[in-house]
């Protein structure tokens, strides 16, 4: 099936693509020989009617004609539409084998958590894993014409050992019009419940890793069902289609040779139209690389081979979950056991490959020793901090301001002055200064929030009153409100209660009037 040289190009040197041009299976020649021996016949058929057959007054129409096709077949986006068009085939053919599920990691959490080397317990594993690759099987008699080919009937997956005649039974007796890929996994589902009711499963963690795989599973399995289903846009496929045949039919007109004597361009007589040969190489080539790719599960050369995946499969999954179950070698030192620093050993061929780590590329960056010095910080004044320039800076914007003289103060019962600052603004307040600012004194902080009516014609009091007031209310909107949100649209909300009242009072007086 896929043709594989990986390991022919896995060293560059002279010659490397040139040695796979002589390969025949998979290659281009077998994909488009028939075409390109159509269209050379094709070709020089036309040319010796237009040499050899043609009277002189025919041969001037055959060669407007010629004129004709070659100067607008160039109008035909053959590379465009081609090139996209096998860029979604590449990338949907790539796709569709990566969604392809292996069961092999399924089978490790299989035989790590589903204990027992009793004969239920092997049971149970192989059972779980026999119907993972059923649901397998299933899948691919739907949408690969070698697998339906190889099972073309129930009768031939029993026989190949992936089911009973009793499971046979009862998948023929399910009644649904639809696929049923999934029964098998619903079994397997099934067997892991009750393996948990048995205590082969030793937790519900282990339940859930178990489903989960198996839901995985299946959902690959109804990609692949998916892609079956929805193929490339058919309008797309036939655009394609025939952009590529018209342009090289119109080729096989527009290419030919004309007589100089008529004042054509043409100089040479070549009896081969090789760029023409090379031109429908390519485009040919490329419109039978979509045709070979567009679907994966065929018969072409580079389709999956899918046969020998769930021969592979079904033998992997035994293998872990039942010959390699709980089974490991004897657990022995290494032979560097002692070595913390060791190196491993190259043969003669590999030695010239040895290399030094990497340790990155700015290790050897140096830097000169001018350049190496720290630049000095900004730094404070002594005895001032970031919170005391802060409450500075407070004072100083209240102080420009002009206070209101007629605003009444908040009294408490006894006749003092009650501060702004809340319980729970002051203690936060303090336990920020406390905890980042220790060595600062707290004593404006903690002292006394109240003055009598006495000490009002204090000045000095009044300003410390309203500066406290005026930092609580700051952390108050800090702790319920971003205070960013507050500054940036309070001009606005005050803009708009200015337009608003102009309006008010335009239309107050416009209605008197």
């Amino acid at each position: 099936m896929t043709i594989t040289y990986t390991a022919s190009v896995a060293t560059s040197h002279f010659g490397t693509f040139i040695k796979l041009l002589a390969r025949w299976r998979g290659s281009i020649y077998k994909l488009m020989w028939r075409e390109l021996v159509i269209f050379i016949l094709a070709y020089y058929a036309l040319s010796l009617v237009y040499r050899f057959a043609l009277p002189p007054d025919h041969k001037r129409t055959f060669e407007k004609v010629a004129l004709y096709c070659e100067g607008y077949n160039n109008l035909i986006p053959v590379a465009f539409v081609l090139g996209f068009y096998v860029t979604i085939i590449l990338t949907r053919w790539w796709d569709q084998f990566n969604i392809i599920p292996w069961p092999d990691r399924f089978a490790v959490f299989v035989t790590a958590n589903v204990h027992g080397h009793d004969d239920r317990g092997r049971l149970m594993r192989r059972s779980i894993m026999r119907y993972c690759c059923l649901s397998f099987v299933f899948t691919f008699r739907s949408i690969c014409t070698v697998v339906k080919k190889r099972f073309p009937t129930l009768d031939h997956v029993t026989e190949a050992g992936f089911m009973n005649k009793d499971e046979q039974k009862i998948i023929e007796g399910i009644e649904t019009p639809h696929n049923k890929y999934f029964v098998p996994l619903v079994w397997a589902t099934s067997l892991i419940s009750r393996a948990r009711k048995e205590g082969r499963i030793q937790d519900d963690f282990a339940v859930k890793t178990l489903l989960d795989e198996v839901n995985q599973f299946r959902g690959q399995l109804g990609s692949l069902f998916n892609y079956d289903w929805i193929s490339v846009p058919l309008v797309y496929t036939q655009t394609v289609t025939l952009s590529v045949y018209t342009f090289f039919l119109s080729c096989l007109m527009g290419r030919q040779f004309l007589e100089p004597d008529q004042g054509f361009k043409h100089r040479v007589d070549i009896y081969f139209p090789v760029f023409t040969v090379l031109q429908f190489i390519f485009y040919m080539g490329w419109l039978k690389v979509a045709e070979s790719l567009i679907n994966p599960f065929g018969e072409d050369d580079e389709d999956f081979d899918i046969n020998s995946l769930i021969d592979r499969n079904l033998q992997v999954s035994y293998l872990i979950v039942d010959g390699m179950h709980l089974e490991h070698p004897q657990l022995i030192k290494d032979q560097y056991w002692d070595d913390v620093d060791f190196e491993l050993p190259y043969t003669a061929a590999s030695e010239q490959f040895k290399t030094e780590p990497h340790k990155g590329s700015a290790v050897d960056i140096s830097v000169k020793e001018k350049d190496s010095e720290f630049m000095p910080l900004p730094s404070l004044p002594e005895n001032q901090t970031l919170f005391s320039t802060f409450v500075e800076e407070g004072k100083n914007i209240m102080e420009d301001r002009s206070t209101p003289k007629n605003i009444p103060l908040p009294m408490q019962s006894d006749g003092s002055l009650q501060s702004r600052i809340s319980p729970r603004a002051y203690s936060k307040k303090s336990s920020v200064q406390e905890k980042h600012f220790p060595q600062r004194q707290v004593s404006n902080m903690s002292a006394s929030t109240t003055c009598t009516r006495s000490d009002l014609h204090n000045s000095q009091q009044i300003s410390t009153v309203w500066s406290q007031s005026t930092l609580a209310h700051i952390l108050d909107v800090a702790e319920t409100e971003h205070r960013g949100l507050v500054k940036k649209f309070m001009p606005v909300y005050v803009s708009c209660f200015c337009h608003m009242f102009t309006y008010v009072i335009l239309l107050l007086i416009t209605s008197r009037s």
